[in-house]
């Protein structure tokens, strides 16, 4: 299945297998959009909630029984649940663990580059092969290096609530820098793969922040 799906998305982009990566990304991104406003939905009705939960759970804190069905009652007042913004989210992995197969797919990546630079190899890989000082290498920094803003500008825009762990809070903020850890160890298709998607990420949570949901 993955083999025919990688020669469709490679030959739907004229035998580019970069740009059959990124426009493959974006379409999947696109039909995705719908269960990304739900999860946003659900965000916003947790924070507006969260003055209400925090008295909740102080007054039925010693009995969780009771504490659920509240909540549970509040949420409803909103159209909404507790579990609203998780099931969007899980519904979403299948679909990004495919994409992330193609842009991973050994042999149908075999012959193809961007801007000089393999879409199959690691970065430790380029460096073997061309040297420290190359163009290939070049490349793939760039590709990092536009990841690692992408993920800056995502942890500026994180909130992090008082009610969650001292070591949530403080990592929280760091968790869309795995992403660039990731590509540091993963091929040129893959870094490409996670550079659009977390582009789109951060660009949709953005739009969706300024507008009424």
């Amino acid at each position: 299945m993955i083999d025919s799906l990688v020669t469709f998305v490679i030959g739907m982009s004229g035998g580019n297998a970069a740009l059959g990566i990124v426009l493959f990304t974006l379409t999947v991104r696109v039909l995705l959009l719908p269960l990304g406003v739900r999860q946003a939905r659900a965000a916003r009705v947790k924070e507006r909630l969260a003055p209400k939960l925090r008295e909740l759970q102080k007054r039925y804190g010693r009995n969780p029984e009771r504490l659920s069905k509240e909540m549970s009652a509040l949420y409803a007042k909103e159209g909404s649940s507790p579990f609203a913004g998780i099931l969007p989210g899980l519904a979403q992995a299948p679909f990004m663990w495919l994409i992330f197969r193609v842009a991973t797919h050994p042999t149908a990546l075999a012959g193809h580059q961007l801007f000089g630079a393999p879409l199959g190899q690691q970065v430790a890989g380029v460096v073997a092969n061309f040297g420290l000082v190359s163009w290939p290498v070049l490349v793939f920094a760039v590709v990092i290096a536009l990841i690692a803003v992408v993920a800056w500008l995502a942890s500026r825009r994180i909130k992090v609530s008082e009610e969650q762990p001292e070591l949530v809070r403080r990592l929280l903020p760091l968790a869309p820098f795995g992403a660039v850890l990731a590509a540091t160890v993963l091929p040129l298709a893959a870094a490409l793969y996670l550079l659009v998607s977390t582009a789109w990420t951060a660009g949709e949570r953005a739009v969706l922040a300024a507008r009424p949901l």
